[in-house]
């Protein structure tokens, strides 16, 4: 375990609970047609980061450890997720920053539908680390009181029959109808941002068939990052200016109970949603679809749609 790094470590860990989780009469699933997709930044930013150093301080540009060169590439966590789980489906990873889990859903739902896969393990990942506080620190990109988090999140995400369940096992927890991404150059104004972001969740939601009258919880992505929130704000609200009510849809923010997890940002938005629609403590029974958004800062939107299954029941 000395030689895996912490988002190694967590991505494995996460995968083999998610599939546990499943019930027994269904998780008997071939290996080849179960995958991992993950989203992330660069990785373990902490064993770049450390590699790095090594080629410097170390007496010869090569004197490096070389079982540490494995956790240096992106796709480190997924591989040995894959690995250790013996799984031999679909297994990617991309890179997307803050938009690195919806990223994933994308990539991951359009696997599903072209039929690469029957089930996909599909999340995002991000680690604590010196280097990575520091870079916050350097760039002052922290909203004033937005403290550094960690985690991650893995959803089983399987191909649907149109009728609110998968081709085999339980009826799911939400379906994944849309996932839109579009970029927007910063330079030329953030209210371009704003207006592009807007264009994706009404993309998202037409793609949908889903109005905005039946979104009840919006979950914004970039509230831990210096002036960036209201960039989000705006967008949310020009989508749902005729809304009869002016405080849906509810806002849903992780980052005041979770810190700024960057890169598992996305992953963490759509667990929070589920655990929301599996509160018996909230009165949300009448709550039937959620938009979750993000906003990276160099211009790159991204919007997810996800709806409950009774929705999607004819």
């Amino acid at each position: 375990m000395s030689r895996l790094t912490r988002t190694d470590q967590l991505a494995s860990v996460a995968c083999a609970m998610a599939l546990r989780e499943l019930p027994e009469h269904t998780a008997e699933i071939e290996p080849t047609d179960t995958g991992i997709v993950l989203g992330t930044s660069v990785g373990s930013t902490r064993r770049v980061g450390d590699f790095i150093r090594d080629t410097f301080v170390e007496e010869r540009p090569y004197f490096v450890n070389p079982s540490h060169f494995p956790g240096i590439l992106m796709n480190s966590a997924a591989g040995r997720a894959a690995i250790r789980l013996g799984l031999t489906g679909v297994n990617s990873t991309v890179s997307g920053g803050p938009l690195a889990g919806l990223h994933a859903l994308r990539f991951a739902r359009n696997a599903l539908l072209a039929g690469h896969a029957r089930r996909l393990l599909t999340g995002s990942f991000e680690e604590l680390s010196p280097q990575r506080a520091w870079a916050w620190h350097r760039s002052a990109g922290l909203a004033p009181g937005v403290p550094l988090g960690e985690g991650g999140a893995v959803h089983v995400l399987e191909a649907g029959d149109g009728r609110g369940e998968g081709r085999e096992g339980p009826r799911p927890l939400a379906r994944l109808l849309a996932c839109e991404v579009g970029f927007a150059d910063p330079a030329r104004g953030l209210s371009g941002v704003s207006r592009r972001l807007a264009d994706c969740v009404r993309t998202a939601l037409a793609r949908s068939e889903v109005t905005t009258e039946d979104v009840a919880v919006a979950v914004p992505g970039v509230s831990g990052r210096r002036g960036w929130a209201g960039v989000e704000e705006n967008a949310l609200r020009a989508v749902f200016t005729t809304t009869q009510a002016s405080d849906r849809p509810h806002r849903l923010a992780i980052q005041p109970v979770l810190g700024e997890t960057d890169s598992a940002n996305g992953a963490l938005q759509l667990a929070a949603v589920l655990a929301r629609w599996q509160d018996e403590r909230l009165d949300t029974e009448r709550e039937r679809a959620a938009v979750i958004t993000s906003v990276g800062p160099e211009g790159s939107v991204g919007c997810a749609v996800v709806v409950r299954p009774a929705m999607c029941v004819p």
